[in-house]
């Protein structure tokens, strides 16, 4: 870049910074963190509207989107609003996506009293619940691309079409339906969001899709109630005993998969390399790392990010808070497997069935609670290669790239549904508490996420970035 170039650069990043010094920000986020958008929660209906109505909606307007609210295509759940903002259709469009929904508060669990629905500051830290997931982040975008669209004197040089959604937090419930029934409104070159963590809190990142899920629940229920041990126990089926066999076909002791259609693909060294050095854990809140767990010849990162995990989530039979001497008539358990791109996912539940016949276990129970996709964008693409040398730019370090997030998020719906190269930019860390008491913001990520995003929001407006990213450049790698 030339040097007035540069300048003119440095000073949209710092008309997005400059919005924490004047207190602007943080007001902003106040005002949606009090929003109680809690969508598992049937009596937060109408906020779950308002903030899309009330608050991003009108802000959009300001910035020259023309915005629709959508009914969601699954009946009884929340709207998504689809916005665009069109200079040229010449130009090419970043497709920007944020969730506006919440877990419940657990107001209770907070520690030292906090107001999980006002912003509390504690030793760099922002408390209130959705400062890390999602509305921290998403207003850390909306800040910098109304920063980038002051400082270019209201023209961009590129088009930006937004999709919020209000499920996220139960299974992001018709938003796939919804990018596929409005495929052409979203129609777009890149995709660019924040979601999720980075790697550490000093540890700027990248990622580029997410391990897909698979969750089921197996159950056995013998029929005989419950029974008195002493009259019956060893006469009658114990289920728990049943169940627990069951899970160790499958887990070893020390959570090692044993079945072969739940063990992840051979990984490629592109991925390897990325992941194999990278920290995990570590920090003062971290929980301690067991490095004879699961995969126990893998890297820390490479069984972080790189391999597929299967954890039992809840198992219950009886009580054990008041347990009485009787046989249970019931036991079950929730399973999870996290896994990346190349597993054949939608095989899992006919597999398992399989697997648990031929070892005898024809009596228990299988139920599919949903799923979703592995997504994962080539490190190699050139649309990493533009976001990972903008934010190197911002920094002055290079941001940490993984080929995709531990977790879970739904980015197949715009890699595989809208076909879009996809690149996250988490805003927040690891020990963030997100869907706990006491999730918070590091006010450090902030600055530097305001700083990150304005960056890329300018470089897009930048000559080479457009002939990068037209529709033949950017995908026919």
């Amino acid at each position: 870049m030339t040097t007035p170039q540069r300048s003119k650069r440095e000073q949209a990043i710092q008309l997005a910074s400059d919005e924490l010094s004047n207190g602007n920000f943080y007001k902003t986020l106040a005002k949606r963190i009090a929003m109680r958008t809690v969508s598992q929660d049937p009596a937060c209906a109408d906020t779950l509207n308002a903030y899309l109505e009330q608050e991003i909606g009108p802000l959009l307007s300001r910035l020259g989107f023309t915005c629709q609210i959508i009914e969601n295509p699954k009946p009884g759940f929340p709207p998504l609003l689809i916005g665009e903002r069109i200079e040229d259709p010449a130009y090419s469009t970043l497709l920007f996506y944020g969730h506006g929904d919440v877990t419940d508060g657990q107001e209770e669990q907070w520690a030292n009293g906090i107001d999980p629905w006002a912003l509390t500051f504690k030793e760099g830290r922002v408390y209130g619940r959705g400062t890390a997931d999602n509305k921290g982040q998403h207003s850390v975008n909306l800040t910098a691309l109304e920063a980038v669209i002051n400082a270019r004197k209201g023209r961009l040089g590129y088009n930006v079409k937004m999709l919020f959604e209000m499920s996220e937090e139960i299974g992001s419930t018709g938003l796939e339906a919804t990018c596929a029934a409005y495929q052409k409104a979203l129609k777009s070159d890149l995709f660019l969001a924040s979601d999720g963590p980075r790697i550490r809190h000093d540890m700027p990142t990248l990622f580029l899709g997410s391990r897909g899920v698979v969750q089921l629940k197996l159950s056995l229920n013998t029929g005989n109630g419950g029974r008195h041990s002493g009259n019956w126990g060893g006469v009658i089926t114990n289920p728990a005993v049943v169940l627990c066999n069951a899970l160790a076909t499958l887990l070893s002791p020390s959570g090692k998969i044993l079945a072969d259609f739940l063990k992840a693909p051979s990984m490629t060294e592109d991925v390897s390399r990325l992941v194999r050095d990278l920290p995990v854990g570590g920090g003062a809140s971290d929980p301690t790392i067991n490095p004879a767990w699961g995969e126990e010849a893998l890297a820390d990162g490479e069984r972080l990010y790189g391999a597929n995990t299967f954890e039992i989530l809840g198992l219950s039979a009886g009580r054990t808070d008041k347990p009485v001497g009787a046989i249970p008539e019931h036991a079950e358990a929730v399973l999870q497997l996290r896994f990346v791109k190349g597993t054949d996912w939608q095989a899992v539940e006919s597999n398992l069935r399989q697997h648990l016949d031929a070892h005898g276990f024809n009596d228990i129970q299988m139920t599919f609670l949903g799923g979703y996709a592995a997504t994962r964008l080539d490190p190699n693409h050139p649309w990493v290669n533009f976001v990972a040398q903008s934010a190197e730019n911002s920094l002055n370090e290079a941001p940490h790239i993984l080929p995709n997030l531990g977790g879970t998020i739904p980015n197949h719906c715009f890699s595989d549904v809208l076909n879009l190269p996809t690149v996250w930019l988490p805003h927040s860390y690891p020990s963030c508490n997100q869907h706990a008491p006491d999730e918070h913001l590091l006010e450090t990520i902030v600055e530097q996420g305001l700083k990150l995003a304005a960056g890329i929001f300018w470089d897009l407006g930048e000559p080479q970035a457009q002939a990068l990213t037209t529709h033949d450049a950017a995908k026919a790698y």
